[in-house]
């Protein structure tokens, strides 16, 4: 039987979710870049230990970290009062990141991770939760609507010279 383990990540956690957002993001979004030193300066800018080690210390930030028979499997980013041009209301929350290893994704981690931060963002009185996605990223969207987020918008992103289509998704809680 699998000990699956989820709770809020400390500093110390930083190195796990520096290595587990390369890993997780190269195997959700590594296919798109035609540039590898683009995907490598993402990776520095973003998934560094130390810009990990600032996120977590930042009070509008949460963290949270899953582990399986006690191996780092993934991990969850939410912003606190974090609005939307999609989402009217102040009491809003961002889910920025939640990734899975792509071989713990049958263990329904990612539903874990998600069930913890919505019952975190009810106790601190947020009334709606709000994520962004790539639109061909059809089982995240399927994930996310299961989970009761509606689509609200589309917007773009860049990372270095490549752009991405998102949709916009909201949850009430």
């Amino acid at each position: 039987m699998n000990a699956i383990e989820i709770r809020l990540a400390r500093k110390e956690d930083a190195r796990f979710i520096a290595l587990l957002g390369r890993t997780t993001f190269t195997e959700t979004f590594g296919h798109f870049f035609r540039n590898q030193q683009d995907l490598i300066d993402y990776y520095n800018s973003t998934f560094s230990v130390q810009k990990i080690e600032a996120g977590i210390e930042k009070p509008n930030n949460l963290f949270w970290i899953d582990f399986a028979n006690r191996l780092p499997v993934g991990y969850e980013k939410r912003k606190l009062h974090s609005n939307s041009g999609f989402v009217d209301s102040k009491e809003v929350c961002q889910l920025q990141k939640i990734y899975v290893l792509k071989d713990f994704l049958s263990m329904k981690i990612g539903l874990g991770l998600q069930d913890a931060l919505l019952e975190k963002a009810k106790e601190l009185n947020f009334t709606q939760i709000w994520l962004s996605v790539l639109n061909s990223n059809e089982r995240a969207i399927r994930f996310y609507e299961k989970s009761g987020f509606e689509q609200v918008g589309n917007h773009d992103f860049q990372i270095e010279k490549e752009n991405f289509e998102f949709i916009s998704m909201n949850k009430e809680l």
